[in-house]
């Protein structure tokens, strides 16, 4: 096993979470809040942008998310 086949999976973690970022912010997370919840692989993406689309408070979801 190359160097090359031991690094790329870490770089494509750090994209999907990078991802998972963005897609929180653009839902209405902050930067931070964003970045935990992405963090997090047992949290439900769509849960999570759905609780704030139904009018839940970050604070509130990041208490049910995590």
């Amino acid at each position: 096993m190359s160097q090359a086949d031991l690094i790329e999976p870490h770089v494509e973690v750090d994209r999907v979470e990078q991802w998972r970022a963005f897609s929180l912010e653009r839902a209405g997370y902050d930067a931070e809040s964003a970045a935990v919840l992405a963090g997090t692989p047992e949290v439900d993406l769509h849960l999570a942008m759905s609780l704030l689309e139904r009018g839940c408070s970050v604070p509130l979801a990041l208490q049910i998310l995590l």
